[in-house]
């Protein structure tokens, strides 16, 4: 896993290369005045910025300073910029600052399931896609659980119920008040797809809870 983010981020580097390389001069005349300006690829820039705020909010979430510099930052000369935090987080992840390896592999399957869950959502499977997103819920809360030194077994060796780690979680500050009510929301709907009261929700309903649950892993990851 950490291979492939290495993996990617080279990539990226390397498209930045190339748009450096590509950058070129254009002259005109104005007032008898030649006057020199840069001409860009502006559809790798695009391409390039993409790739980097994907990358970025996977990893860091939108609160940290490198995705709010990327995501504010329009300018087609800014690519030295881009390659210099490109080269930041490179080096955090080859020396195991980013987080735990554990973490990133986690995010990983994570983004995978949900990816799947998206795609038997858009062929109209919103049973079997809610029931799968649901349990990457279950699943992120124990390890969020685990990671924060509460026990996901009670004092009789029986695995806690999701409702209970969610509380817990809200109890240790892990998450909000309001992210607790939401989880509790999205496991309501996740119990009544496994249990086959298909007709008490909708495919728009699992659609928020897939986006809803997507955003909610970004913004907790595991440290």
């Amino acid at each position: 896993m950490k291979q492939r983010l290495l993996n990617r981020i080279n990539d990226i580097i390397e498209e930045v290369n190339t748009y450096e390389s590509t950058i070129a001069q254009k002259s005109k005349f104005v007032s008898g005045r030649r006057i020199n300006t840069k001409v860009y690829d502006m559809e790798l820039y695009h391409q390039i910025k993409s790739s980097s705020l994907s990358l970025i909010l996977k990893l860091y979430g939108k609160n940290h300073p490198y995705y709010q510099e990327f995501s504010g930052n329009s300018s087609y000369s800014s690519y030295k910029s881009i390659r210099g935090i490109l080269n930041s987080i490179k080096f955090e992840i080859e020396n195991d600052w980013l987080t735990s390896i554990k973490g990133l592999i986690s995010a990983e399957i994570f983004s995978d399931f949900l990816e799947m869950s998206e795609h038997l959502l858009n062929e109209n499977y919103k049973d079997a896609s809610a029931v799968m997103i649901g349990s990457i819920l279950e699943e992120h809360m124990r390890q969020l659980s685990t990671a924060n030194g509460n026990p996901v077994i009670d004092a009789k060796g029986r695995p806690k119920k999701a409702n209970l780690i969610n509380a817990e979680l809200a109890k240790l500050n892990v998450y909000n008040k309001l992210d607790e009510k939401n989880v509790t929301a999205w496991l309501d709907l996740r119990n009544k797809a496994a249990h086959g009261n298909y007709s008490e929700y909708n495919k728009d309903q699992v659609t928020l809870m897939l986006n809803s649950v997507r955003d909610f892993i970004l913004r907790n990851p595991l440290k």
